[in-house]
């Protein structure tokens, strides 16, 4: 699969929370980075609002129908944070309240430019995707 052009600009990030989680799920950076291409190239599962979009991500050897789903802060051709993760068998969605925290950290995420991410990323809060 081709990665969206765009996608050379977008800085993905994850959150050091979900960094563990897909570790645990064997989420590979590949596959997140081409998460984001379908992202850029408009194909997402689910606008959620706030900058926030669900996106399955596959698993190695599962493909998507085994996959994962995932929650993004994104702002197109700049930004793309992954927040949140779960598997398809362990949840179907996340809650109300679950989406309105993650929207107030979407907002915050997408809002670091410059030495504020950076300091953000030297803290380990967040862990750049590459």
């Amino acid at each position: 699969m081709a990665l969206s052009a765009t996608l050379t600009h977008v800085r993905i990030f994850k959150t050091k929370y979900f960094s563990k989680w897909a570790s645990k799920e064997r989420l590979t950076d590949k596959s997140l980075k081409a998460a984001v291409g379908e992202v850029e190239d408009g194909l997402v599962d689910a606008h959620l609002g706030g900058y926030l979009v669900k996106k399955r991500v596959a698993i190695p050897g599962k493909g998507k129908s085994g996959s994962t789903r995932t929650i993004l802060a994104i702002k197109s051709g700049e930004h793309a944070f992954f927040v949140y993760g779960f598997a398809k068998n362990a949840r179907s969605n996340i809650s109300s309240e679950e989406l309105r925290a993650l929207k107030l950290i979407a907002k915050e995420l997408l809002g670091y430019r410059g030495k504020s991410l950076e300091q953000v990323l030297s803290s380990g809060a967040l862990v750049e995707v590459k």
